[in-house]
């Protein structure tokens, strides 16, 4: 009787436990609008890392906001325990269970911190990985601080940087993951709602279903 009701506590508190799925790719690969169809039909939270870390920038009093500024705007990583403690807080408030984590981790540092702070906290499903071109991710960006993004960082110097930080920082990561079966890979360089077919299957391929 006392095993049963144990094993009951263990399921629920299982479930409890908040289920990630990283995105990744370059700036201007569609992980935002992406997110926002996921969210919409499988019932994930998007907490977008860059998002956080912008809005915690223009918080008032923040004790992090210029430090984030100059690192936005120099293509730079931000503090590890500074992201992981933004997001932890986003998840906490959400109510949810379900998340999408769009932009992280980002390079070594950020993934040692996750598991440092994070991975007992969270049980990681899968990473999306958006590829696509520098050439096209490029115009997207571009094109979308001409559009009046409010990003600091939509212009070719600091694109630059991000590309760069991006190959050498964060594809490691993408190839560790790959490494442990957990990365699937989308192609990122066509039309929205084909893009998100892809997206759906590797969905439905890991045994997530739509709920909306």
């Amino acid at each position: 009787m006392l095993s049963r009701v144990l094993c009951q506590v263990a399921r629920y508190f299982n479930k409890m436990v908040p289920e990630v799925v990283f995105v990744l790719g370059a700036p201007g690969a569609g992980k935002g609008t992406q997110c926002s169809l996921i969210s919409k039909e499988y019932d994930f939270v998007h907490l977008s890392a860059g998002d956080l870390l912008r809005e915690e920038r223009q918080r008032p009093g923040s004790e992090y906001g210029e430090m984030i500024e100059q690192k936005i705007r120099n293509g730079e990583i931000v503090p590890v325990e500074v992201t992981c403690s933004l997001l932890h807080k986003a998840m906490q408030k959400s109510g949810k269970t379900r998340f999408l984590i769009d932009g992280f981790p980002r390079n070594k540092d950020n993934l040692e911190g996750w598991n440092r702070e994070m991975s007992d906290k969270t049980k990681l499903l899968f990473v999306l990985f958006f590829e696509c071109s520098k050439e096209l991710c490029t115009e997207r960006c571009l094109g979308r601080g001409a559009a009046g993004s409010g990003r600091s960082d939509d212009n070719p110097e600091s694109l630059h940087k991000r590309f760069n930080t991006y190959l050498k920082d964060t594809m490691p990561i993408i190839e560790y993951y790959d490494q442990k079966g957990l990365v699937r890979k989308i192609n990122a360089e066509v039309a929205p709602n084909e893009v998100f077919k892809y997206v759906k299957n590797a969905f439905e391929s890991s045994g997530i279903q739509i709920v909306n």
